[in-house]
């Protein structure tokens, strides 16, 4: 197999393998990263981790084209192993496996008299969801154990399997959904989709790339200074660049001024680079909504709103506004899924075969969607939810990830989050928890691992993967199945990564069990009622939503888009905005004074930047993982 000549758009089932080698010991670094503190590379939309492995790979490859070149990898096996890694990164990242791990082998260990948990919900959990035996935990959250022995080994395989199952199958729906809508958004729309500039660049012409003098620039200035700020990490007496999270608020004493709130102004050099990537339209409106939140704050205050301590609601507007793109996003999909629902469709009766089998593939697509909500569902009511919250609970879900990947592939943001403004929040907080049984609850308190927030979100992941798969000619059944062995690969080897490291240096993100299963403590014995202003919040953000889709359609002039209002309320964009500003400054000049020419040479030196940051950012993040010793982290 090895020897066989390859096309450009050959994938052969041996790139398929590197990928299932790759996933254990990318879980494992990023486990190892996580329990040292040393990055958290799936909090970023690009995954500098999987940039890394990308990068090595791709130079390997090229050395190897010289010495055997019919057993080097082409770019569509290139960017099969980088779509692979990115799910499995997305799985074993912080907003996922890392937080899960802690909730399957943290609950019954944190609980107390104090806390009176056990009284409370402990008889809400089927045992087959957590481990419960303490001298299995001890060595699991105290460290200086190893998972190798039989008597921790067995107690743990039924929560790995029913969990890893759980995982797969949400992202089997997710595939299926990101099958029904690929033609449309890929082939049809042609969105832009920033986020995938830098792994398109480095493996469709990675000779003329690396040769490239611009990139270099960008990667020598980027680079050289983490590498100074890594070396000013460990030697205090090398001087360091920035690294300073300038903070506006404290300038602002005096009310209503003060309800600003935490106000950085950071730089961070490749938040710069991709945001050079967004339309200019769309970088602006990141910006100007984010202080247009803050402005909201300052007139909350100034209009003395005291009796309503959650206003400006921002968290259920960004739920509305989510919910929005979400609807937006189908309607501009509506004819291809006519299309799907009907049984002989005028494309079929004008083209024939291939439509045809089209048809046929996203009905299959369909039913994978019925068949996997199905099973969730169940999955739900046998851990002890009602079957009604547990319907709400997936659509929701679902919608909102459909606004994200959205999203993604038409802004290209560094971050989406969503912090406490996830499916369960919005449920809880619009309905109040006297509407829902201890079950639902406590179904909730578990399902906070994938809904906390939605950082390292994998669905986006999936599409990028697809539209790389178009611009490199690969062949999209084997992309399927390979994003499929992805995730069974991934969720069960980010279990055995997170064990390892944990039982040798002890649990992380332990603070993550009090989160979640304290606020289900305060559900319990103090039942919220209905929040009107969150709803009211939520109609807001999708009434906004569509005024500005509305008036960006028939206003070309018109400056605002409704993905910049959604994004721009996430925590994350305190750290980020700042940039986008720069960026979009920048770009702006370019365009205005330079012309394309200059922003293509632009483009390329940002790439440069970006990768820059990665590689010596990513030494640095493997250095502190698995040496197991502080480091520097360039990320935030």
């Amino acid at each position: 197999m090895a020897n066989k000549p390859t096309s450009k758009n050959d994938t052969r089932l041996f790139s398929i393998l590197i990928g299932i080698v790759l996933i254990p010991l990318n879980n494992l670094w990023l486990m190892r990263a996580a329990t040292w503190g040393s990055g958290y590379p799936t909090t970023f939309s690009l995954f500098f981790n999987v940039i890394f492995l990308l990068f090595i790979i791709t130079v390997f490859n090229l050395l190897l084209q010289r010495i055997f070149p019919r057993s080097s990898l082409n770019s569509s096996e290139l960017l099969l192993i980088y779509t692979m890694l990115s799910v499995a990164s997305g799985i074993c990242g912080l907003d996922m496996m890392q937080v899960l791990v802690t909730f399957v082998g943290g609950v019954k260990w944190m609980a107390t008299p104090e806390n009176e948990w056990q009284d409370l919900f402990f008889h809400h959990i089927p045992y087959w969801l957590v481990v419960s035996d303490s001298e299995v935990l001890t060595g699991f959250h105290e460290g200086d154990s190893s998972i190798y022995l039989k008597s921790h080994i067995l107690p743990w395989l039924t929560p790995v399997l029913v969990w890893s199952g759980f995982i797969t199958t949400l992202s089997l729906v997710m595939l299926c959904l990101t099958m029904i809508v690929r033609k449309q958004w890929i082939e049809n729309e042609k969105l832009s989709y920033p986020i995938i500039q830098l792994p398109s660049h480095l493996t469709l012409k990675p000779q003329a790339f690396l040769t490239n003098k611009v990139m270099w620039v960008g990667f020598l200035l980027a680079g050289g200074i983490d590498l100074v700020n890594g070396l000013h990490f460990l030697y205090p007496s090398v001087p360091g660049f920035g690294g300073q999270l300038y903070d506006l608020h404290p300038f602002f004493t005096t009310s209503p001024w003060n309800a600003i709130g935490w106000t950085p102004i950071p730089i961070f050099p490749y938040a710069v680079g991709l945001a050079f990537f967004m339309p200019l339209d769309l970088s602006f409106s990141c910006w100007f909504f984010y202080l247009f939140w803050k402005v909201e704050r300052i007139l909350g205050s100034a209009l003395g709103l005291r009796n309503f301590p959650n206003f400006p609601y921002i968290e259920a507007q960004t739920s509305g506004a989510y919910i929005g793109l979400c609807v937006l996003a189908f309607w501009s999909t509506r004819h291809h899924l006519k299309q799907i629902f009907s049984p002989v469709s005028t494309a079929e009766r004008k083209t024939g075969t291939n439509s045809r089998l089209e048809n046929i593939n996203d009905r299959l697509a369909l039913v994978g969607v019925i068949i996997g909500f199905v099973l969730l569902i169940a999955f739900s009511v046998i851990g002890g939810m009602s079957i009604w919250t547990a319907v709400l609970f997936f659509a929701i879900y679902f919608t909102l990830s459909i606004g994200i990947t959205r999203m993604r592939a038409e802004l290209g943001s560094p971050v989406h989050d969503l912090h406490r403004a996830g499916t369960h929040y919005m449920m809880v907080n619009t309905l109040g928890s006297r509407a829902f049984s201890p079950g639902d609850l406590t179904m909730f308190s578990f399902y906070q691992f994938f809904n906390r927030a939605y950082r390292g979100h994998i669905m986006p992941h999936q599409l990028e993967g697809f539209k790389l798969a178009e611009r490199s000619r690969m062949q999209l059944k084997r992309l399927f199945w390979a994003i499929v062995i992805a995730a069974v690969i991934g969720s069960t080897t980010a279990f055995w990564a997170a064990l390892d490291a944990f039982y040798r240096f002890g649990v992380s993100n332990v603070g993550k069990v009090p989160e979640s299963f304290g606020q289900l403590q305060r559900w319990l014995t103090l039942p919220s009622p209905i929040d009107y202003g969150a709803g009211i919040g939520m109609v807001v953000g999708l009434a906004l939503t569509f005024l500005l889709a509305v008036l960006r359609m028939n206003l070309f002039w018109w400056p605002l888009h409704p993905a910049g209002y959604a994004v721009s309320s996430n925590w994350s964009i305190n750290l980020f905005w700042f940039s986008i500003f720069i960026s979009w400054g920048i770009k702006y000049i370019t365009l205005r004074f330079g012309g394309l020419k200059l922003h293509q040479q632009g483009i390329l030196f940002f790439i440069g930047v970006i990768l820059g940051e990665f590689i010596v950012g990513g030494f640095w993040m493997a250095r502190g993982a698995f040496l197991g010793v502080p480091t520097y982290k360039f990320l935030f």
